[in-house]
């Protein structure tokens, strides 16, 4: 039996399905996973819980909001300074690597935190690592980056914005170099980082395929569904759909009684939403959900009409290579998926590949795309998309298990002869 010690940023319950389900499928091979992360709140990922080993560090053991609210300002205070959270990091998987031997550190992060404490970790212990990174600071539009908010204060928020990514690139930058391997979600990424290291591997977000498969459930009602957050319209745009509604209605093609979008989101995405709906006069349309509990997805999805995928064009200051786990889910279970705007990127090339749906340029494409799926609706009662079965299996999770497991193999102290 091999082990490899997972350094990450999140882990499930809380978010982090990419190394979850990692987990969950070496279960299946002679690896051991061994799990270091952030203890983060549960967030709706309690289908991956207790999979593997998993050893949680607490930044926040204050319960009171004030109190939480104080450790994370005194938590930025020491991170300006030195790289405190690593060095909690490193210090809880450091009991572990006295107790145990491993073969290989895996680092998952979307920005930075915790690749300083795995350089440290395979440096003293002679254990090469491969850094893994799901999301990366250029592929944002703005500040997106950055998890909580930085009061609007003029020259102060800029400033802040400005040193925290600087610091994050460098100290980025710099670990990659000493990685055996770089792997991460999208072409887009994959190039960029090719600059840092060159050996950088592909391996895509994607679907479960014991837990998202197509089923035909007939409903009463014509619903668009989008689930996720929304960080900001610059990153994810719904004004086409808004604009593509508001033309359906006034053509008489469809009305509040029967179409309706449900948005399974946060309370700060939803003012997002229900702000810009009141603008195109179809507030009326929309409800909001909250979110859901991951395993209640599959089902979600399969009672779904159409699947909203939201993004913006990928040139200019436009968001770069995001290639988000819900597009694979939605390809999984056969719906038609709608994309706004088109990315003219990697999902517009994706979605064509697979025939799962369309990237929308404008308000002509969403309002055929919605009227030929409004049509199939009233026949069946149901929708599907004629996706290609052999197009979407690169995107399994189990298949993509495999790929890391190739390169564990590859990279490991204990390579195969």
């Amino acid at each position: 039996m091999k082990k490899v010690l997972i350094l990450c940023d999140l882990f499930p319950p809380a978010f982090g399905p990419r190394m979850g389900y990692l987990c969950k499928y070496l279960a299946q091979s002679d690896w051991r996973p061994v799990v270091v992360t952030e203890k983060v709140d549960s967030c709706n990922f309690q289908l991956l819980e207790n999979i593997c080993e998993v050893h949680e560090v607490n930044f926040y053991p204050l319960k009171s909001s004030f109190g939480r609210k104080l450790q994370w300002i005194g938590l930025q205070a020491l991170s300006l300074f030195f790289d405190y959270k690593d060095y909690k990091i490193k210090k809880e998987a450091e009991s572990i690597l006295h107790e145990q031997k491993f073969d290989l550190i895996l680092c998952s992060s979307y920005r930075t935190f915790p690749l300083p404490a795995t350089e440290q970790l395979a440096e003293q212990y002679k254990i090469p690592f491969i850094a893994d990174l799901r999301d990366i600071i250029e592929q944002y539009a703005g500040d997106e980056f950055i998890s909580h908010p930085i009061p609007d204060i003029p020259f102060v928020k800029k400033w802040i914005v400005n040193r925290f990514r600087k610091k994050s690139l460098s100290i980025r930058n710099r670990i990659l170099k000493k990685a055996a391997c770089v792997t991460t979600i999208s072409e887009w990424h994959q190039e960029w980082l090719k600059q840092f290291n060159p050996n950088v591997y592909l391996i895509y977000n994607g679907y479960d395929p014991e837990l998202f498969y197509p089923e035909k459930i007939q409903t009463g009602k014509f619903i668009i569904i989008y689930t996720g957050r929304i960080l900001s319209l610059a990153m994810r745009d719904p004004t086409l759909l808004f604009q593509g509604l508001r033309e359906l209605a006034s053509q008489g093609v469809i009305s509040p009684d029967f179409c309706r979008v449900h948005w399974y989101v946060d309370p700060v995405s939803w003012s997002l939403i229900d702000s810009e709906a009141n603008k195109y006069g179809v507030r009326e349309y929309m409800d909001m959900k909250g979110f859901v509990p991951a395993s209640a997805i599959p089902h979600l999805l399969n009672c779904s009409s159409v699947l909203l995928i939201l993004t913006n064009k990928s040139t200019g200051d436009g968001p770069k290579g995001v290639m988000t786990t819900k597009l694979f889910e939605s390809m999984a279970v056969r719906k038609p998926i709608l994309c706004i705007r088109n990315d003219e990127g990697v999902l517009e090339k994706t979605l064509r590949k697979t025939q799962a749906g369309i990237a929308a340029s404008n308000v002509d494409e969403v309002c055929a795309f919605l009227g030929a799926a409004i049509q199939q609706w009233k026949e069946y009662g149901y929708t599907s998309s004629p996706v290609r079965t052999d197009a979407i299996e690169p995107y399994s999770r189990k298949g993509q298990a495999l790929q890391f497991i190739q390169l564990f193999n590859r990279y490991s102290n204990n390579m195969p002869s």
